[in-house]
């Protein structure tokens, strides 16, 4: 599982809805320190004594005295160097955003990769390899430029969400998809789509406008999905 930004009792509503059972979580991944990332995270881990995943530097940003997580369940990982979990491959990468630290994560099994990539300003050097490796990748579209501009939002805080260290666009994400889609991906998830500033249907229209045209048809070899901020969305299989 990667974050738990709902509550946990969401959270196992939300996997018996889905037919998963708790006891196949063997451990939860850990991108930030921001509240909707870790909101069920302590009650979560505790009561299925799962282990959690993230850098020294997220735990220490993580671990208050308001915020018990026992010892035993806190892993402490290195950016940049794969760990073993579950019968994956993982490796943390660094990615720009407002927190003291926050991190990417590229999943392998087999030939099969995935890469999550939520939360961050821009696309930097490091975390851009990844990023091109998946097979399935998650991104975020967090906000439609416009939307953003003529919302209710005080200056500084359109200022922040469109900052290096904020959000990715629209428009951003979908630049940067044109650039690098390729043969190897073939599921394309645009999540973090915020409440206020977007909606599914003008990501997924930014998208198609901006492949349509740099001339790119997909002919049906990728396919884009639009994550839900309040459901589950389908079983994707990469392998069957």
């Amino acid at each position: 599982m990667i974050d738990a930004g709902i509550s946990a009792s969401t959270i196992r509503k939300f996997l018996k809805d889905m037919d998963i059972s708790m006891q196949t979580i063997m451990g939860v991944l850990i991108t930030h320190n921001h509240t909707d990332h870790i909101r069920g995270l302590e009650v979560l881990i505790r009561k299925n004594n799962l282990p959690a995943f993230t850098t020294t530097k997220i735990w220490e940003s993580i671990l208050t005295p308001q915020k018990k997580i026992s010892h035993g369940c806190i892993r402490e990982i290195n950016l940049q160097q794969k760990f073993h979990l579950a019968g994956f491959d993982i490796e943390a990468f660094p990615v720009c955003h407002d927190a003291p630290e926050t991190i990417g994560f590229h999943i392998c099994a087999g030939d099969k990769k995935i890469t999550i990539a939520t939360d961050l300003g821009y696309i930097c050097e490091t975390s851009a390899p990844y990023i091109k490796e998946a097979n399935l990748l998650v991104i975020e579209s967090n906000y439609d430029e416009e939307m953003l501009v003529n919302g209710g939002y005080p200056h500084y805080l359109k200022a922040r969400i469109k900052s290096d260290h904020g959000h990715l666009g629209n428009h951003q994400t979908s630049d940067f998809l044109a650039d690098v889609i390729n043969d190897n991906l073939s599921h394309i998830c645009l999540a973090h789509l915020s409440k206020n500033n977007n909606t599914p249907e003008k990501a997924l229209q930014t998208l198609q406008q901006t492949l349509s045209e740099r001339g790119i048809n997909l002919n049906g070899q990728q396919q884009i999905s639009i994550l839900n901020r309040n459901i589950p969305t389908e079983m994707i299989r990469l392998i069957e």
